[in-house]
Formats: C-alpha cells, structure tokens, sequence
C-alpha cells in the first residue's frame, strides 16, 4: 500500500502543472537571491565600510522586503511562492505539500540561488559574492535559536496570508509577507544576518567556497518553519473547527 501511494505522488510531481511549478520557484528564486544578495554587494560598493554603517543594513532590508513581495506574488498562484526552502519544509510537515514535490521544489530553489550568485561573481568584477556571517557576540547555537525564530515568524506570515479561511489579501498577502522579511534582516542582520532562506545562504556560500557556520542556516529555519506550520494549522487555526452554533466539524486546508 505504502509503495503504491509513493508512486502515485511521485507521478503527480513530474505533471506538466508541477513542472511548471518547479520553474515557477526557479525564476522567484533567482531574481529574489539576485536582489538580496545584490544589495549587500551594492552597499558595500558604495560605502567603505558597509558592515559597520547603519544605512547598509537598511539597504538590505529594504532589498528583503521588496523582492520577497515581487517573488511571492509573481510564483503564488502558480506554485505557492514558497521561494525558500523553510517554507517548502514547513508545507511539507503541515502536508500541504507531498514529500517528492518539495524535494523537487528544493532543487529548484537551491539551482537557481546558485545561478544568481554566480552572475553576481561573473558580473561584479572586482568583488566577491558575500556569505552570511555570525558576529563574534554569539555562538553557532544561539545564531541558530535566532533564525529559527526568525523563520518561525516569516513562515507563520505565509500561513496566514494564504489561508482561505482569513480574508482574501490580495496582493498584501506577498507584502505582508515581504515585510514581516524585511523587519527580521533589520532586527537581527548585524548578528546573524538575518538569512531566513537555506538556499539563499547556501547559493552564496558555494559561489564563494566558504562553508563556516553553514548548519546554522539549516538547522535553526527549518526547525522553525515546521514549528510554524504546526502550530498554526494545530493550536491557532485548526484544520478541523467545530462550528458552535451547528454542532458540526468543517475541514477547512490551507
């Protein structure tokens, strides 16, 4: 029976529908990783010393907040505009998402972040692609508590914003998604950076050749983000409510 219903999910992972899916999350991804990653090479191509300056660090926010939105919106209704890999995770655990789907969301999503890092390399002549560092201040554990809170909030974002149940966004749902993003990196960027994504951090990291504290970014987001998806589909906004006034249980998914 397992083997069977394995099959059967496979199959609906290599449809026409989910290959365009899976392009979908490569494009998102790609100009999302293009932009983030951009804007630190920006600030420090204007600024001497951009990790110590303060409008830095706004660059990159700022950076975050839109070019989530814009990834989100434009792989939404195709996709999800899941755009990172803790979020592919998340919908996985809370079984919005099959097992084989996300793996493929997964590699195009680690794909295309290494594509873009690469064209910022290839491009950028004269600076190399940035990493996400830890400040001296913390320790790899606490640099990974601290984006895995960090997930926690942008994943428990994407729940709500494309949860039927609530009232229909619109375009908010990406903005608000983009925002709550562009926050985490002012919050915690000096610290731990603020990445929130696995690929992202993943696709500089390989472009680059340094591989320092990579766990940190894997670990603490998707620990987070299936966190996130558990308590908001379990504890929150429960698949299941019972409706007080009938007596009856609607099942509503996400």
């Amino acid at each position: 029976m397992a083997p069977t219903t394995l099959t059967a999910r496979f199959r609906q992972s290599v449809t026409r529908n989910a290959l365009r899916s899976y392009l979908a999350e490569f494009t998102s991804t790609f100009f999302y990783v293009l932009a983030v990653v951009g804007s630190t090479m920006s600030s420090r191509k204007l600024m001497l010393d951009a990790a110590a300056d303060p409008s830095g660090l706004v660059i990159v926010g700022i950076a975050n907040a839109f070019a989530l939105s814009s990834a989100v919106y434009i792989a939404a209704d195709i996709s999800g505009g899941h755009v990172n890999p803790a979020v592919t995770f998340g919908m996985a655990v809370g079984g919005h998402v099959s097992v084989p789907t996300a793996l493929f969301y997964w590699v195009s999503q680690m794909v295309a972040s290494i594509m873009a890092c690469l064209v910022l390399q290839v491009t950028a002549v004269g600076q190399h692609v940035p990493t996400y560092t830890i400040a001296e201040e913390m320790t790899g554990f606490g640099a990974s508590v601290v984006e895995g809170l960090l997930t926690f909030a942008l994943v428990y974002t994407v729940y709500a914003a494309g949860d039927p149940r609530r009232s229909q966004f619109g375009a908010m749902g990406p903005l608000a998604i983009g925002m709550m993003a562009g926050a985490n990196v002012l919050a915690v960027g000096p610290f731990s950076g603020g990445s929130m994504n696995p690929a992202c951090a993943f696709g500089s990291a390989i472009v680059a050749g340094r591989f320092k504290n990579q766990a940190v970014y894997w670990v603490g987001p998707l620990i987070g983000a299936a966190v996130a998806g558990l308590v908001y589909d379990n504890v929150v906004f429960p698949t299941q409510t019972q409706d007080s006034t009938r007596g009856v249980s609607e099942g509503v998914g996400v």
